[in-house]
């Protein structure tokens, strides 16, 4: 049996340290604590640091700091702490995030509860309550993974793709959602729309969410989310300002 976490080459310049074989929330706690760590000792040499939802990507510049010196920077780090019991401790940031579901903003939202056997009323009230976590930041800049739902919500991906949802669209599939940084195709049940704005640019920190953070999607109404269009954070708090 193959020791977790383990510490794989890619190609020839990373590192792939896996936390696990498949998606598990305390193991994707644990990689974001470690990641974490790992980017506040600034090892020289390192190049990137990528979590992704069971492993951490890391790059370095082989002119700078040798394989092996990494390997063993990478495994006392590793060996520092029980990361699981670590991850537990942290204060995540916690989001609210106005969002508008159903109608031409969430077409398939009707679809989606008759899968879980709800109304659709019932299932903006479950959908708007149950908190998540950004497991990994991909597919497009700033954009996030967010899980996990309880496991009515383990509905499959469409067999066929929808040809469009909008920048901010909200959707969902395999207990996960995903919140939409541009506008695209995709097999994911679309089930609601924010106006969050994923990646800006022109800020000093251009993605908004991070991995680890905390998201909760409270519905409202047609006119109040009307009036957020303009706002580039669509209208999205947190919950401790001081803890950005």
């Amino acid at each position: 049996m193959t020791q977790i976490p383990q510490i794989a080459p890619i190609g020839t310049e990373g590192y792939l340290v896996r936390f696990a074989d498949r998606l598990d929330d305390a193991a994707n706690r644990a990689l974001v604590g470690f990641a974490e760590a790992l980017e506040a000792e600034a090892i020289a040499g390192i190049v990137e640091i990528s979590t992704a939802l069971a492993s951490v990507f890391v790059r370095f510049d082989g002119m700078t700091i040798a394989r092996a010196d990494l390997v063993l920077r990478l495994q006392a780090l590793l060996d520092s702490r029980d990361w699981l019991t670590a991850a537990h401790g942290a204060r995540p940031r916690r989001w609210r995030v106005p969002t508008l579901y159903g109608g031409a903003a969430g077409p398939q939202l009707g679809e989606v509860a008759r899968l879980v056997g709800l109304s659709e009323a019932a299932a903006v009230r479950e959908l708007s309550a149950a908190p998540v976590r950004v497991l990994a930041i991909g597919f497009a800049p700033g954009q996030p993974y967010l899980g996990m739902l309880p496991e009515r919500w383990d509905v499959p991906r469409q067999t066929e793709l929808s040809p469009r949802v909008p920048q901010g669209a909200l959707v969902l599939a395999v207990r996960q959602f995903n919140l939409f940084a541009n506008e695209t195709p995709t097999g994911w049940r679309h089930i609601a729309t924010t106006h969050l704005k994923l990646f800006q640019p022109d800020v000093p920190q251009p993605f908004v969410l991070r991995p680890g953070d905390e998201l909760l999607f409270p519905a409202v109404s047609e006119h109040d989310w009307a009036m957020l269009e303009t706002d580039p954070m669509g209208g999205a708090t947190l919950e401790d300002a001081n803890n950005a």
